[in-house]
């Protein structure tokens, strides 16, 4: 069975153990809890992908404790390093060139040229990465293209008895993944929204982000840009007005009337934080109720702020699969 550590300094150590050890450890982030390894350890990394069954083309993001120990594995471009002395640690992760000899697995790049790279602020996390003291490859903590894990009890729900141990940090407050940017010279480009909003990274740089152009069937140049993933069992019908008869509702603002059988709403008020912190776990709450081959009748979200991600995740959510 897989171990469930507590977060202080014993089950930091142990989790250190674990992971020197060459085992899969799950930590949480302030977005979601990710899947732990040595990202040097390629028969580690392997491991990951078996836990996930994780489709081999489809790069990881390595986690690291600082600026500094992000900057002796990517090269970063002078956007990169005014974006991470702002954000980090943070929900942003930066894709660059990687610096020849630093000792990376090749499975984390998936055969690429670039890495994603990040420093999550959760204080578990950072105290596991500074007593860890390298860099650990860390996709989210659930099979794949499944819903991303929020709490310890979600990565159990999933993954037990398939990874050594998850060190237990309580309810991700961010609860949607990182946001990911990489570089076409010196512009930022969009490759994944999430938990940071595009609008204050505009504000540090004094330029519009650009967007990564391509559809499903483009090159997969970052972590979740799969075109069907993060999915509970349910369908998903998005855009709804309301649930038809046999749907679960998923609301966002005022629900409408006379909304019955299963149903939870993101943000009452319509507040875009709340409804990421929201959205994963409630997708696998409303997901649990339904019976199989059940739908999920899902609101409009506005696409703005935070809610680009969000609708980014329900449409690669809603995708045929």
């Amino acid at each position: 069975m897989t171990e469930i550590l507590a977060p202080d300094a014993a089950g930091v150590a142990r989790a250190v153990a674990l992971l020197a050890a060459g085992e899969l450890v799950a930590f949480p982030t302030e977005t979601v809890y990710g899947l732990g390894a040595d990202a040097r350890d390629g028969r580690a990394v392997a491991g990951i992908f078996a836990a996930k069954g994780r489709p081999r083309f489809n790069p990881l993001i390595v986690h690291v404790a600082d600026q500094i120990a992000a900057e002796r594995l990517i090269d970063l471009p002078a956007p990169g390093r005014r974006l991470a002395a702002r954000f980090w640690p943070g929900p942003l992760t930066l894709v660059a060139p990687m610096r020849a000899g630093c000792g990376i697995a090749d499975l984390v790049t998936a055969g690429l040229p670039t890495l994603a790279v990040r420093v999550p602020a959760h204080p578990l996390a950072q105290a596991l990465l500074a007593a860890f003291g390298g860099p650990v490859a860390a996709p989210s903590a659930n099979p794949s293209g499944q819903v991303s894990p929020t709490s310890a009890a979600h990565v159990i729900e999933a993954l037990d008895g398939r990874i050594a141990a998850v060190l237990d940090g309580g309810t991700c407050p961010v609860g949607l993944e990182s946001t990911i940017l990489g570089f076409a010279g010196n512009q930022a480009v969009l490759l994944r929204p999430g938990g940071l909003a595009i609008e204050p990274v505009e504000q540090v740089l004094g330029a519009p982000v650009g967007r990564a152009t391509g559809g499903a069937s483009s090159a997969i140049s970052a972590p979740g840009q799969l075109a069907s993933h993060y999915a509970p069992g349910a369908a998903l019908r998005l855009g709804a007005a309301g649930p038809r008869p046999g749907e679960a509702w998923l609301g966002f603002g005022p629900d409408p009337a006379g909304v019955a059988g299963p149903a939870l709403n993101l943000s009452a008020s319509g507040d875009l934080a709340e409804a990421a912190a929201n959205l994963f776990a409630h997708l696998r709450a409303l997901d649990a109720m339904l019976p199989r081959g059940g739908a999920i009748a899902v609101a409009p979200v506005p696409e703005r702020g935070l809610g680009q991600a969000i609708n980014d995740r329900l449409a690669r959510a809603a995708a045929p699969r």
